[in-house]
């Protein structure tokens, strides 16, 4: 059976199935997007600009079909799948709008007399390689900025996405992206070490695993070529004695649970100060015991199923682990019955270090609570983990969470809201998170030659 195929998670049914790339057409899709790359490299910023554009619109036309793609292919609630469509609308026209500014040449002082300046330019193709947890929205925050810069993109879709990748080409194709500017390879993770090593290609970017990320960074190191990774991430969620603990509650839930828990920049560790402790939890609990589970395909199901079966059976592993071990289950707690890949929304207490749930990412609807003594103990908990992405602080006291916002060990802080994405603020984070940053100008900033122009003086 090919690697590339659709298994719908609700059913466990495989829908579809498409051939990985020969070795020759992965040397034809490097080979055009090098050969696209010397004269979109020089094309006129109002040409890309229009490009962008386009594609943004036919996104917005075609919304609910591309929609429906991702609920079969990995389960995402069909309407947080047209809220990703919303998503990928605003990034594109973002860097429309936006990329023409951040291209331009900034002229710099210097000592020695004359003039210099640095000019912003492409540096050539690149590799993205894309998770299915956000199929859409995850390429076009690599995808818009490369191609607003003059970049070309060759894109190496999760294997279960295979639709979705197909769409996006076609978008671009339909859009009048010139030939070669965005190709989509469905190709083995050996053609991806081979392509990363090609001379043809300038960097690889990659969302996913740590261990995807390891690998791929090994391969690019050994052949000087830069990356741009975001991992994982165990998203502390920090409330505080002070806290509106109703409003915390819910939004705790609602930053938990979204895309069925399957997201890097989720809140995954709620750490809350003892005197409010008991009031969030049992507040918490009710908000996810709550949770209506079901169908992805039916509007009024917040929870669909896992992206696989696979992923089910890992997450029930890890909570196994910790109940083995001693933690309480305070809702849920085991795989829903059934042909799907569904499992309860589920909320954990008393986990402790020597329990998997403590160390490792929960990659599903999985909360796990924490009781803390002050502000001190809550920091501490908050950066004893190997991520490092995101966090949220809930408290009254802004002084405070400016504060606590300073010590925290990670790439993106919220204050009294969830951590979140949008277009124009930088996406990453520190330690095991990642390298490298995405959206804003900053995405821009990843894959461009900074080039020195320095004119003597008299």
């Amino acid at each position: 059976m090919s690697m590339y195929a659709v298994t719908n998670p609700a059913t466990g049914v495989v829908e579809a199935t498409y051939p990985t790339a020969t070795d020759e057409q992965i040397q034809s899709a490097i080979s055009s997007a090098h050969e696209a790359y010397t004269s979109w490299s020089v094309s006129e910023l109002d040409e890309r600009v229009a490009l962008l554009e386009r594609v943004a619109d036919i996104y917005e036309a075609r919304a609910e079909e591309l929609a429906a793609i991702i609920t079969r292919e990995m389960g995402k609630p069909v309407k947080q799948a047209q809220g990703e469509i919303g998503i990928v609308v605003a990034i594109y026209r973002y860097y429309a709008k936006n990329g023409p500014k951040f291209l331009a040449d900034e002229e710099l002082e210097i000592a020695s007399g004359g003039k210099a300046l640095v000019r912003k330019q492409a540096v050539g193709a690149i590799l993205g390689i894309m998770p299915w947890n956000f199929p859409y929205y995850q390429v076009a925050r690599f995808a818009g900025p490369n191609l607003m810069n003059g970049n070309t993109v060759l894109l190496k879709h999760a294997p279960q996405c295979p639709e979705s990748a197909l769409a996006i080409e076609e978008i671009f194709r339909e859009a009048g992206a010139p030939a070669g500017a965005y190709v989509n390879i469905f190709a083995t993770n050996e053609q991806v070490a081979d392509v990363i090593a090609d001379r043809r290609v300038q960097g690889v970017s990659l969302t996913g695993s740590e261990r995807a990320g390891a690998a791929v960074a090994e391969i690019a190191g050994r052949n000087l070529k830069k990356v741009v990774l975001e991992l994982g991430g165990s998203d502390p969620f920090v409330v505080f004695d002070d806290a509106d603990v109703a409003r915390s509650a819910k939004l705790g839930m609602r930053a938990r649970f979204g895309n069925t828990g399957q997201a890097c920049n989720a809140a995954k560790r709620f750490i809350v100060d003892a005197s409010v402790y008991e009031e969030f939890s049992q507040a918490f609990t009710e908000q996810v015991a709550g949770i209506k589970v079901g169908d992805p395909t039916q509007g009024e199901n917040f929870l669909g199923p896992l992206s696989s079966a696979a992923a089910r059976d890992g997450l029930a592993a890890q909570v196994q682990d910790a109940i083995d071990k001693g933690a309480t289950v305070l809702t849920g707690g085991k795989s829903i019955d059934g042909n799907g890949a569904f499992y309860e929304p589920t909320v954990l207490a008393g986990v402790t270090e020597e329990m998997r749930a403590f160390k490792e990412e929960l990659f599903g609807p999985v909360a796990v609570l924490y009781k803390v003594e002050g502000e001190e103990e809550a920091v501490a908990l908050a950066n004893n983990t190997d991520y490092g992405l995101g966090a949220s602080i809930h408290t009254k006291d802004l002084e405070r969470a400016e504060r606590v916002s300073v010590r925290l060990q990670a790439g993106m802080v919220a204050i009294n809201e969830p951590s979140a994405s949008f277009p124009e603020l930088p996406f990453g984070g520190v330690k095991r998170s990642g390298i490298g940053r995405e959206l804003g100008k900053y995405g821009m900033d990843e894959f461009i030659n900074h080039k020195l122009v320095k004119v003597a003086g008299r």
